[in-house]
């Protein structure tokens, strides 16, 4: 039989909010992190997107001087989420052997890597810091973050879109079922505000352009939604084998019921219409938590507000859920935070997890016309209670690539 796998620590950075508690109280309120941007590299390049969502919390409030001058953004948001999933997990002694890091990115070090550009052009090869290449690595992130745990039983990176936190813990039970660690720090890191990711994602249609409006740009689901808000931070989940948790009288969110990975094979961007590849995933995630339908009271979708990606979600659900669906609770949260690429789906789990131990689906915000060709129940205005007894909730992420990472996440 296989190993159940629990949830014991949980660590973010967001747009709106600097550490789990915040995060979770304003994704109750329904706070917007999305906000006019006022870099000086916004005018000079002309975006025609000219806003984002930014971590609520800078770094350099939370880390040394020195750590900040030898990571990339991306990978401080990951240690700054890390440890407070570390430390809320109350491990306080670990095999470091049996102890393993999963922690993803979509896009990796791009600050670093174009200004160390910028300056080999500007100012010779001379000046291109030494740290330049291990600052920029898509496993940066894992990397650091398993120097400063000590996690020695593998530092593993997942590089699949917006599907990369999802899929960093799929990765995460993996390894505990197989015997190959006891506890993994899973999670996933994005620091993409930065002027040639805006202008590529805006040039490809993918960006909502309400600049008169930031805060309501994000509206998954509305009929005039026209594309995602760019985010940025982190998500960490600290995953333990049940009986290593039990054994050292662990506090317990919840059990990481299932998970699953899938490939549309598709498109490069697009969505399969259809949602075929979606709709495996969600299946084979609940397949591998003995999931039926009916147990599943809640969804935290991938929802990014795109005209093509909303729909072919709904598809998915339907199809995995049939009838049972009408009576789900779904929240988009990236109407609140906009989309952390591949940071994404851990924030994401982070907040499925706290719905599942609070009884409480996060608030929608922004939907104002409801797509009638998307009718599903979506928690808007205040948050909705949960039912009492053993529940699950999905939680979705789908990436350029035709990538689908699913989780379900079942109550204890």
């Amino acid at each position: 039989m296989a190993r159940k796998v629990v949830i014991t620590g949980l660590g973010a950075t967001t747009p709106i909010g600097g550490d789990v508690p915040t995060l979770w109280a304003n994704a109750l309120k329904g706070v917007s992190g999305a906000h006019t941007l006022t870099d000086e590299w916004v005018e000079k390049y002309a975006l025609p997107v000219r806003f984002a969502a930014k971590a609520s919390t800078p770094a350099a409030d939370v880390l040394s001087r020195v750590e900040l001058k030898r990571m990339d953004p991306s990978t401080q948001f990951a240690v700054v989420a890390a440890r407070e999933a570390w430390k809320d997990s109350g491990i306080e002694e670990v095999d470091h052997d049996r102890f393993a890091v999963a922690f993803a990115t979509g896009i990796g070090g791009v600050w670093t890597l174009l200004d160390a550009w910028d300056t080999l052009k500007e100012k010779g090869p001379r000046r291109v810091l030494p740290m330049t290449v291990p600052m920029l690595m898509p496993n940066g992130p894992a990397a650091a973050v398993s120097l400063d745990l000590g996690a020695r039983a593998g530092a593993h990176t997942p590089v699949s879109a917006c599907a990369s936190g999802t899929e960093a813990m799929h990765l995460g039970l993996d390894l505990i079922r197989a015997g190959k660690a006891d506890v993994v720090m899973c999670g996933g890191a994005e620091a993409a505000i930065h002027p040639m990711p805006m202008a590529s994602f805006a040039a490809m249609q993918a960006l909502s352009k309400r600049n008169d409006d930031p805060e309501h740009a994000s509206r998954p689901y509305d009929v005039n939604r026209d594309g995602f808000v760019m985010g940025e931070g982190a998500g960490a989940l600290v995953l333990e084998a049940e009986e290593h948790a039990l054994a050292r009288g662990a506090h317990i969110y919840a059990e990481l019921a299932g998970t699953s990975v899938t490939a549309d094979a598709y498109h490069i961007t697009a969505p399969d219409p259809e949602g075929l590849g979606a709709t495996r995933a969600l299946k084979a995630a609940m397949f591998d938590g003995l999931i039926q339908p009916e147990d599943v009271v809640h969804v935290n979708a991938h929802a990014t507000s795109t005209p093509v990606g909303d729909k072919p979600e709904y598809t998915a659900l339907r199809a995995a859920l049939g009838n049972r669906l009408d009576t789900v609770s779904v929240s988009a949260t990236k109407s609140q935070m906009g989309h952390l690429l591949g940071a994404s789906g851990a924030v994401e789990s982070v907040l499925t997890v706290l719905a599942v131990q609070e009884r409480k689906a996060p608030v929608t915000i922004n939907l104002e016309n409801q797509d009638p060709e998307i009718p599903l129940d979506v928690v808007t205005g205040t948050p909705r209670d949960l039912p009492s007894g053993q529940i699950v909730a999905l939680n979705n992420s789908f990436g350029f690539g035709g990538h689908n990472a699913v989780v379900a996440i079942r109550s204890v």
